[in-house]
């Protein structure tokens, strides 16, 4: 006599889990919310400027969600490229507010700080002339991987090792 037949039983697995999700918050912004990147004189005043939560994907591979601060009439537009960024998983160190840093546009590149929004000149030759960033209308993403090359400077300083864009890594707009 044969052994009686076992309907085969399948495993029990564990649902996957789900994708990290895009997210994005905007918000109206104060003069209180922006005590060192804004002052009376500045070509925008706060009621101009959207804060912007959004996720995005860290250097680890792990999903965060950061704030950045952009002109209201372009506020739309950087969420969708944050969106097509996050879906590609293209990395980003940090995205914090410049505020964070005191202001200061040195110490929040040299810490890989993606960011728009700072009341400031720009780096520039010629008359001193408002940057794009005083207007919540440029950001520099990863500006170590992707440093600002003037008259034979790289800013920041640490962002020299990438003056070399043919030597593609993590975090190079190419």
């Amino acid at each position: 006599a044969s052994a009686p037949s076992r309907a085969a039983t399948p495993a029990t697995t564990a649902p996957p889990a789900a994708a990290p999700r895009f997210t994005a918050k905007t918000e109206r912004v104060t003069a209180a919310d922006l005590p060192h990147s804004w002052r009376p004189g500045c070509p925008v005043g706060p009621g101009d400027l959207r804060l912007l939560r959004l996720a995005y994907w860290d250097f680890a591979g792990e999903p965060r969600v950061g704030e950045i601060i952009v002109h209201r009439d372009v506020a739309a537009d950087v969420t969708a490229v944050f969106r097509r960024l996050f879906a590609a998983r293209f990395p980003i160190r940090r995205l914090a507010l410049v505020d964070e840093y005191g202001g200061s546009d040195d110490r929040s590149m040299a810490a890989d700080n993606t960011s728009a929004f700072n009341c400031r000149k720009a780096v520039a030759s010629g008359p001193p002339a408002w940057s794009q960033h005083a207007y919540g209308r440029a950001i520099d993403v990863n500006p170590v991987e992707n440093p600002y090359l003037f008259g034979g400077r790289v800013l920041p300083p640490e962002g020299a090792a990438y003056r070399d864009r043919d030597d593609e890594r993590p975090g190079m707009a190419v």
